[in-house]
């Protein structure tokens, strides 16, 4: 798409930032208003749209996608993205360990324990951890706890999380990026911490180099939303 417009801003309104377009509001795709609660927020998405050259590329304005979805899609109904950060806590990753080697088993010990203790202790998710790659049953009454502390966030670090989560693998390790227990580029270490093991004694091709430093990004953009999001 061509670019069609001169200036990107915001206008504050009713508790609202809006962004704007030459000072006409820009419409979501479901054809909602791409307003948000956050002002640090919405000057980043305007920044997206600012820095867009002849050419409108949707694929460089992340904060703008999400902010979409979570206007369109989750602000009418939650249960979806809800029910994706439940999935993958029930099959979380950080539950399935290695039996061995030794060091793999430190690895994943040292950087998955303290978020699975973490976990329990702020959200009530209490999960169990297994050796191997059989499923284990997780208790329903975390999951209940689960979901209450998903209703106290509102629509757009909903639709963050979800989409951390859908990265990591992991509700555990995407809540502690999501309370600051860590920081992005050590939740995406710790979410590979098998596949880097794995790297160090086999060697790494420049493909799997490529994804990993793609995901990186992807999970970067996504904790800036939730931060903003919440701002």
């Amino acid at each position: 798409m061509k670019r069609f417009y001169k200036k990107a801003g915001i206008r504050h309104a009713d508790a609202a930032f809006a962004i704007v377009l030459d000072d006409r509001p820009v419409r979501t795709p479901g054809g909602g208003f791409l307003s948000l609660a956050s002002g640090p927020l919405a000057e980043a998405i305007a920044a997206e749209w600012a820095e867009q050259g002849e050419t409108i590329d949707h694929h460089a304005m992340p904060l703008t996608r999400f902010a979409n979805t979570a206007i369109d899609r989750v602000r009418a109904d939650r249960s979806h993205a809800v029910a994706q950060v439940e999935a993958i806590a029930r099959h979380d990753l950080v539950c399935y360990r290695a039996a061995d080697p030794p060091e793999l088993v430190r690895r994943e010990a040292l950087a998955w324990d303290q978020p699975l203790v973490w976990a329990h202790e702020r959200h009530g998710l209490a999960l169990t951890v297994t050796s191997g790659i059989a499923t284990v049953a997780q208790p329903d009454a975390s999951f209940d706890a689960l979901r209450a502390a998903l209703s106290r966030l509102d629509e757009f670090v909903v639709t963050g999380l979800a989409a951390t989560v859908a990265i990591l693998k992991s509700t555990v390790l995407a809540l502690a990026l999501h309370d600051r227990l860590t920081d992005a580029p050590a939740a995406h270490a710790a979410a590979h911490v098998d596949e880097i093991f794995q790297a160090e004694k086999w060697g790494r091709d420049a493909e799997a180099d490529a994804r990993f430093e793609a995901l990186l990004k992807e999970l970067e953009a996504t904790d800036r939303f939730m931060r903003l999001a919440r701002a």
